[in-house]
């Protein structure tokens, strides 16, 4: 089964192009199976200040207080899971909501309890679960929230969601939606760049501005055993006659992008 992980940013989600979805029918097409975890990060956002509660963020991590942790549930699974799987089903993909915490899809521990609050990272992905729903030509749609050991529900980083549940569940590769197509150096686009020549290219200043956090959360998740993974746009086609527009990023020269 091959199968590919992607990952949606609450910020691009609704700026998805006609062409993403033509995308994921080529995928298809091409025999891959989907699945897709999204963040959520703008209507959390305006929900907490909607609500008055503060949002602090530390080392790239939204702390999460109780409170904090309610609203998350409840724009993740009550808004944004819902508008993406609408948005699936409306294209003709059978598409199933399922948020990480429910029947210990996604177990996890805490990061920093003290420091961070009910933030985790996943330690175990229900591979079988995730199995079955793919074999009944179903797409899931992950919410980034997993359980802890006492059975309460952690938030966590949608990005590193994506690449935990990529590597138990051996994905072909790893996606990154975002608005842009990937790497640009003088206005072309970098195909593939290992570990080494990324890096180097954010010293000598070639990729800057919002591309390096998205650059070097790709890196993050190669380094945690992921063989293969794309920065691509949700703004035009990224996949088309079995060929991949985007740039691939791989611990390894040679690798085919």
């Amino acid at each position: 089964m091959k199968i590919l992980l992607i990952k949606l940013g609450g910020s691009i989600l609704n700026h998805l192009h006609e062409s993403f979805f033509s995308s994921l029918r080529d995928l298809q097409n091409d025999g891959y199976r989907l699945i897709f975890v999204h963040g959520g990060g703008p209507d959390i956002d305006w929900m907490l200040e909607k609500m008055e509660i503060a949002s602090e963020f530390h080392r790239g991590l939204r702390k999460t207080t109780p409170e904090v942790l309610n609203v998350v549930e409840l724009v993740l699974s009550g808004k944004t899971n819902r508008r993406l799987v609408s948005m699936l089903q409306r294209h003709g993909f059978r598409a199933i909501g399922l948020h990480g915490s429910d029947a210990h899809l996604l177990e996890g521990k805490y990061i920093d309890q003290h420091g961070l609050g009910e933030v985790g990272e996943i330690t175990s992905v229900n591979c079988k679960m995730i199995t079955d729903i793919l074999q009944l030509d179903l797409i899931p749609v992950l919410t980034p929230l997993a359980l802890s050991q006492s059975g309460t529900t952690l938030n966590v980083n949608a990005d590193m969601a994506a690449g935990a549940i990529a590597k138990a569940m051996n994905a072909e590769s790893c996606i990154f939606v975002t608005d842009v197509k990937g790497v640009l150096r003088e206005n072309r686009l970098v195909d593939f760049l290992t570990i080494e020549a990324a890096e180097q290219l954010i010293t000598d200043q070639v990729i800057i501005g919002g591309m390096i956090p998205k650059v070097k959360t790709a890196l993050a998740v190669v380094q945690e055993g992921i063989g293969k993974v794309r920065i691509v746009s949700g703004k035009e086609p990224f996949f088309s006659g079995g060929r991949w527009i985007g740039t691939t990023f791989s611990g390894k020269a040679g690798v085919q992008a």
